[in-house]
């Protein structure tokens, strides 16, 4: 799936992803290659993602997330 992360100070990831975990403000989930759409407020927290067979993290203020057709838009504070 095609991940972007995006802040006020520009793309801080762009690429392809396995597998993404967020701070959801009710909850931390995972989303996974086909997930159903979604739209979701984010919390402070850290956002995990795995790229390239690498796991990555990044702490985030909070934000949002929209995942549509296995592209997922993250916007963050």
């Amino acid at each position: 799936m095609n991940l972007e992360i995006i802040s006020s100070t520009g793309i801080l990831f762009q690429g392809e992803a396995t597998r993404v975990t967020l701070p959801g403000t009710l909850g931390s989930f995972t989303v996974l290659q086909d997930h159903a759409s979604l739209l979701s407020t984010l919390r402070a927290g850290t956002l995990e993602y795995e790229s390239g067979g690498e796991v990555k993290s990044v702490e985030i203020e909070g934000g949002f997330v929209d995942v549509n057709n296995n592209r997922v838009a993250v916007c963050l504070k």
